[in-house]
């Protein structure tokens, strides 16, 4: 504690007894990995939607650090599938630190469905499609969010803008599948979105 001048002790007692509740509010206002925060709670179509967890995307054998995610339900939990069968809203951002590429976001957003998606991809290709035409570069800060919206689909914002929504559940599911299914662009990644440490 820093040095201050003397007070009266009624009123030392009285800070004192604030600062666990100051403390306990400071910890609930963000989360935090590899120096990114995001809040804890976010509003989505009328519900409060709670930070489930942190993840860390790397790529290439180099581990270049492109973005941190974050994914917010409304229920935390460890369990993916829950996760994915549920009829709340689901909102996932992505926070970039490196710059990438429109063309490299569509190839990551083809080779993500190859595997969360597998025998439905000839029904979802023109949907996937439609994303990609929303594709541009994004640089370092740039902030991507995806909310599934129950019966309607995933609402796609670029810092803010909303750019569209794609239609249908099994899209959405499709969708956030790419991180919380069997083959997640990496296991840190899908642990630290399931409450696990962001590594």
């Amino acid at each position: 504690m820093r040095t201050r001048a003397p007070i009266l002790w009624p009123a030392a007692f009285a800070l004192a007894a604030l600062l666990p509740i100051a403390g306990c509010a400071r910890a609930a206002v963000a989360g935090e990995c590899d120096g990114v925060s995001f809040p804890v709670h976010v509003k989505a179509e009328g519900a409060t939607l709670t930070l489930n967890g942190l993840g860390l995307r790397k790529a290439t054998i180099f581990g270049i650090k492109v973005y941190i995610g974050a994914l917010y339900v409304a229920h935390p939990t460890a369990d993916a599938g829950a996760i994915l069968t549920s009829h709340d809203p689901v909102e996932m951002r992505l926070r970039f630190v490196f710059h990438v590429t429109a063309g490299q976001l569509r190839d990551a957003w083809r080779e993500g469905f190859e595997k969360s998606a597998r025998g439905e991809l000839p029904r979802l290709r023109s949907r996937i499609a439609q994303l990609n035409s929303w594709m541009a570069s994004v640089g370092s800060g740039q902030e991507m969010t995806f909310l599934r919206i129950p019966g309607v689909g995933i609402r796609y914002s670029l810092d803010g803008a909303v750019k569209g929504t794609i239609p249908g559940d099994d899209f959405a599911t499709a969708f956030l599948a790419i991180w919380l299914g069997s083959s997640p662009p990496s296991r840190a990644l899908r642990a630290g979105l399931l409450g696990g440490p962001c590594t």
